[in-house]
């Protein structure tokens, strides 16, 4: 099953170590906010439940893709 990564705005403090630790799927803007790109498959499931728990704001979470 495919999963997508979702961002809660008003926790996100725009540190970028989420597009460090995944940057297949997320990139940053400008500012430094998250621009999260496709899916997460099976192959990148590790990496990005890794990238979700590393947020030191808890501003991501892994959902399914609908």
């Amino acid at each position: 099953m495919n999963r997508t990564i979702r961002v809660d705005w008003p926790s996100c403090a725009a540190r970028g170590l989420c597009a460090e630790l995944l940057p297949e799927r997320i990139r940053l803007d400008e500012w430094g906010f998250p621009i999260v790109e496709g899916e997460v498959t099976p192959e990148l499931a590790r990496l990005a439940k890794a990238a979700v728990s590393a947020c030191p704001h808890r501003a991501l979470r892994l959902v399914a893709a609908r």
